[in-house]
């Protein structure tokens, strides 16, 4: 995976900006660009959050990489203001409120583990965005989420039950926990 250049980025953040105009502004047109860098063409996960006045407003992501990272970003921008379930669709007049965070994900990878002690040994806080799976059921949370959550056992147990799990799965051998890494910047 090519590292991001600060023209990707930039490229990258206008283009979910100009995604989320385009759906809530008649005559708006998404701003693509002309040429498309090899690295932006890599077919990258990423994730769209979207922070209106410091407070989350809405993150749609995609972990596998599916699609290009440029489509990806304005597939996710898109999902991130107007198909985020835990939020009303994002509105014309809060459109300059809101500031935009892009976070590229590399590939996950299964993280072997014997037990629960084992597992906190290594887990890397901030480092690492973390998969649980059990089951037919899945939750992720990115490596931003240790601001919040900087505690190793609350921050498995806090995705354990965003999943729908019991808050203690984690510690369970036949749960899947797979990690990645991140590069994020906004606006």
């Amino acid at each position: 995976m090519s590292p991001l250049t600060d023209e990707d980025k930039d490229i990258l953040l206008k283009l979910a900006r100009s995604a989320i105009t385009a759906e809530l502004i008649q005559g708006s047109r998404i701003e693509r660009p002309k040429e498309i860098s090899p690295t932006l063409k890599e077919k990258r996960g990423c994730f769209v959050t979207l922070h209106k006045k410091g407070v989350l407003r809405g993150c749609i992501g995609t972990i596998e990489p599916v699609r290009p990272l440029f489509s990806n970003v304005e597939e996710n921008a898109i999902s991130a203001a107007f198909n985020d379930p835990r939020f009303p669709s994002l509105t014309k007049d809060e459109l300059s409120f809101v500031d935009i965070e892009v976070s590229v994900l590399t590939a996950p990878e299964v993280l072997h583990f014997e037990d629960g002690k084992d597992l906190m040994l290594k887990i890397k806080p901030g480092v690492h965005g973390v998969i649980l799976s059990q089951d037919w059921r899945s939750a992720t949370f990115l490596p931003q989420v240790w601001e919040q959550l900087p505690d190793k056992k609350a921050f498995l147990e806090h995705l354990c039950l965003k999943g729908g799990m019991d808050g203690k799965c984690w510690q369970n051998k036949t749960t899947t926990i797979k990690v990645y890494e991140v590069e994020y910047f906004s606006e």
